[in-house]
């Protein structure tokens, strides 16, 4: 029952103007990235709101996420999967034209056996793109003093050794800071000490 009543919290916490702005920035930032990419998995999905604004755009959109009670929150039209990020047997070998993780790989146990699956169900050449919350940030330090933010849940803050492996499976780096936020205000910024998210992309090896 608490986990439902915390999902509830979350999905009306969704709907605040601040998080609306924040999936719709996010958004456009996947958008102009993957086009020219079609069929795209989402590892860690939730409740999928920013899939379904992929789904609306013509992406082919299959969520993953281990919580069946977050992917209640999804659409119908949004093909799901309750599922470990560590251990994809459940798709074949190059499946996916690319895959996302929207601040949800900081979160997973084994982040290393993740992207190392995330690589195997990718086609050749096949895009990566990661998004991970920012520890310099003044959003994230400021998240982390409150006793029940979803940051506390944290298992890998530092972004340096995800960065590392993420290089060890793909090629073309790119990464940069993005999205600044302070208090209930979103704004393009990549300050480091300003930006929430840490967004690294590369091409399957």
């Amino acid at each position: 029952m608490e986990v439902y009543i915390k999902m509830s919290k979350y999905l009306e916490s969704c709907k605040t103007k601040f998080w609306r702005d924040v999936f719709e920035k996010e958004l456009e930032y996947i958008l102009s990235e993957l086009k020219g990419y079609k069929n795209v998995l989402s590892v860690g999905c939730g409740p999928a709101i920013i899939e379904r604004g992929l789904q609306e755009n013509d992406f082919n959109v299959t969520g993953l996420d281990v919580s069946k009670i977050a992917l209640d929150g999804a659409t119908d039209n949004i093909r799901t999967i309750a599922g470990s990020a560590e251990n994809m047997d459940y798709f074949e070998d190059s499946t996916f034209d690319a895959a996302i993780y929207i601040a949800s790989l900081q979160f997973i146990d084994n982040y290393e056996k993740a992207v190392q699956e995330t690589a195997r169900v990718l086609r050749a050449k096949g895009r990566v793109l990661v998004m991970l919350l920012n520890p310099r940030s003044k959003f994230f330090k400021g998240k982390r003093k409150q006793s029940d933010s979803y940051i506390n849940k944290i298992k890998h803050p530092y972004l340096t050794p995800i960065e590392k492996v993420i290089s060890d499976y793909f090629n073309s780096i790119k990464a940069e800071y993005y999205l600044g936020a302070k208090g209930q205000e979103i704004f393009e910024s990549q300050d480091s000490k300003l930006a929430a998210l840490y967004i690294v992309q590369g091409r399957k090896k």
